[in-house]
């Protein structure tokens, strides 16, 4: 891993420890809508996108950015005056203020266009939980990619769109280079902005309205990026999905629900057959990494079991 991915990563588990990360699903969602749904368990069960329009959506998920952009900047302007905040005190821990709202609203965003819970029944962050906030940061961030891998690995496009490629064979293949790449590019806008908020705190009283500034105009673009991409899920059709799984290069074939008339019995025996082949695929790859097969022969065993759906 380089040096970018490793500054990325430090500053991701960091700003993860902080409290205001910790968004718990149900409650939120609780909260947003108790006075506009009062089917409180099928909100949870189903997301609010099974009772509000896009525009409405659209609207909420603008609140929460103002939200937690004003509250993100307060603080920010806190930590920007010399003898501010203890616990923020240096530039890393006040990026990962700045970077623990940006993961917080990625969630709320998330959850008010009817993406999955990120965390365990414990509330503990969950490892694709992760990934996903990581895809969330990249598309803050204007990483095409993230945007077009988080809509296709979403529950309801995995079951009902995509066929030919394992689920857990796509996740792999789609999660661990774009994370690599969001992470590389998180990297570098790091250092870029760790000086220039350096700069802005030598300047008593002045700094710290300069650091807010800072971190309004930065995180206000990031969030919007993301809820016009997450928008994108409400009324995802088939031709979204094309594109979406073009933008990753992905071997895919689309399933309209018409021809989704086999049995109980024939799709049990393709979920086996496609978990062998996944295994099969597990088993070449470990023979390519010890040196066991070549490159090409690896590269011919993946194509003929592939070839295979």
């Amino acid at each position: 891993m380089n040096t970018n991915e490793d500054v990325a990563l430090k500053v991701i588990n960091e700003s993860l420890k902080l409290p205001i990360v910790k968004i718990d699903r149900k409650e939120f969602l609780v909260k947003r809508f108790q006075n506009k749904v009062s089917d409180i368990n099928g909100l949870l069960d189903n997301g609010p996108q099974k009772y509000f329009s896009k525009d409405e959506l659209d609207a909420e998920a603008q609140k929460c950015i103002n939200q937690v952009t004003m509250q993100s900047s307060a603080l920010s302007f806190a930590t920007g005056v010399p003898g501010g905040l203890a616990m923020a005190a240096t530039i890393p821990a006040d990026i990962a203020q700045f970077y623990a709202y940006s993961l917080r609203l990625a969630q709320e965003i998330s959850y008010i266009y009817g993406f999955e819970d990120l965390r365990d029944d414990s509330g503990e962050l969950t490892e694709e939980g992760r990934n996903a906030l990581i895809l969330y940061l990249g598309v803050m961030l204007g990483v095409t990619m993230a945007g077009s891998a988080v809509r296709v690995l979403s529950k309801k496009l995995s079951v009902q769109v995509i066929k030919k490629l394992p689920q857990k064979a796509l996740t792999k293949t789609i999660y661990y280079p774009i994370v690599k790449k969001v992470l590389a590019i998180f990297g570098t806008k790091l250092t870029k902005s760790s000086f220039a908020k350096g700069i802005s705190k030598a300047v008593p009283i002045v700094g710290g309205v300069v650091s807010g500034g800072i971190n309004f105009l930065s995180m206000k673009p990031m969030a919007t990026k993301l809820k016009r991409e997450l928008g994108k899920s409400i009324n995802y059709s088939e031709e979204d999905a094309k594109k979406d799984l073009e933008v990753l290069d992905i071997d895919f074939e689309i399933v309209s629900d018409k021809e989704d008339t086999i049995s109980p019995e024939t799709k049990n025996n393709n979920v086996a057959a496609e978990e062998d082949v996944f295994a099969k695929l597990e088993k070449a790859h470990q023979l390519f990494e010890k040196n066991i097969i070549s490159e090409e022969e690896y590269q011919k065993l993946k194509t003929s079991l592939l070839a295979s759906f």
